[in-house]
């Protein structure tokens, strides 16, 4: 997911596409400890994901603070 369409997710969208992306990384941490993952770069992908959104969500509920 890109940077704009993650910002473009309201809170509740944001909570579950979180909660997608942890399992999806955990299943893909579990199989590549069975050597059944030949692109392990999506990892990477998957985990730099996850940061965008956590940091989008802490910036919408700032905002909605104040």
């Amino acid at each position: 997911m890109t940077s704009k369409e993650i910002n473009e997710l309201s809170l509740k969208e944001l909570d579950v596409k979180l909660r997608e992306a942890r399992e999806q990384l955990l299943q893909l941490r579990l199989r590549k400890q069975t050597g059944q993952v030949e692109k392990t770069h999506t990892i990477r992908g998957i985990r730099k994901d996850i940061a965008r959104m956590e940091t989008t969500k802490t910036v919408k509920l700032a905002a909605a603070a104040k």
